[in-house]
């Protein structure tokens, strides 16, 4: 709505007032979920399907038990990664004119191209974040924990739908992540490793410097704008994902959930939280020092930095 100044003229509606208006929507429409889910769970036909489908799938017999210490290494490495992707990617989206540039060690008869600097962390952390997809993948399946996370069972829709319900009804599911996930997170977690990860790497890797710009026919079939509208969207899903994640883990049992993910330990113990907290503190630091002054060193060692 455009409000009228003195004279006829427009006056174009404050931005903070467009953001309480969205955020007492959202706040509106969150309660009215809440109640909504509450009100179903009192009909007869829905109190039978929470007691058919409890929320979660049996696992397979030979189904580990527990959460071994590299998924704790890794879940922390994931993490650090990620975050930084998305605060390198942010700026690579939003600089407009960037202040430093890096250029490549020069190989072949073709003269290197030179990128920003906030493009070079971007893809460089890429790289790392996909080597160490490849070993937490070999892992996966080298421990059998995959079994936690792929579904085995048609079952686990029905089963998600009530671990949904439980969700917005504010009465949490009740199952113990140490042993299984609930059905809701099995999803998840399946569609965030093998679904959303795999699109993030063939999405980036195509908008990459590393892709063959004269392949004619393969960029035919994948061209550039297809990648990108596939890259934005899955960052803006792992950032969804993140929040609700880091807010269910607080929400539902933070001292277990913690230990779970961090100290491989199945008790309510403070290990977990202080391995975390020192997580925070270490992703933290590398993202206030992710800036071209401490940037240059590493990046001089792989090519050369230079400004505008």
């Amino acid at each position: 709505m455009e409000h009228k100044a003195p004279g006829g003229a427009k006056r174009p509606q404050r931005a903070g007032t467009k953001t309480w208006v969205r955020a007492g929507a959202a706040v509106v429409a969150i309660v009215a979920l809440v109640l909504l889910a509450k009100w179903l769970r009192t009909l007869e036909p829905l109190h039978d399907f929470l007691s058919t489908y409890p929320g979660h799938v049996e696992l397979p017999n030979n189904a580990p038990t527990g959460l071994p210490a590299w998924l704790g290494w890794q879940h922390f490495l994931n993490a650090f990664f990620i975050v930084l992707i998305i605060r390198s990617g942010i700026a690579v989206r939003t600089t407009a004119r960037p202040k430093a540039f890096w250029t490549p060690k020069k190989r072949g008869k073709n003269p290197p191209k030179k990128i920003s600097l906030d493009l070079w962390f971007h893809q460089s952390l890429d790289i790392l974040w996909l080597a160490n997809g490849v070993v937490f993948i070999v892992l996966l399946f080298a421990t059998n924990q995959w079994m936690r996370i792929v579904p085995t069972s048609w079952e686990i829709i029905p089963n998600a739908v009530s671990a949904g319900l439980q969700y917005a009804s504010l009465d949490w599911p009740t199952e113990d992540g140490w042993v299984n996930y609930n059905s809701l997170q099995v999803l998840a977690y399946f569609l965030t490793v093998f679904i959303a990860a795999p699109l993030a790497v063939v999405s980036g890797a195509r908008m990459s410097e590393l892709w063959p710009k004269n392949a004619q026919g393969l960029n035919r079939i994948y061209p550039v704008e297809a990648a990108r509208a596939i890259h934005f969207p899955v960052m803006i899903y792992f950032v969804g994902f993140v929040i609700v994640h880091v807010f269910l883990v607080f929400a539902t049992g933070a001292l277990r959930n913690l230990n779970h993910m961090y100290a491989a330990q199945s008790s309510d113990g403070w290990l977990g939280f202080w391995i975390f907290i020192g997580s925070i503190v270490t992703t933290a630091a590398a993202w206030l020092l992710a800036r071209p002054l401490f940037l240059t060193p590493m990046a001089s060692l792989f090519g050369k930095v230079s400004s505008r």
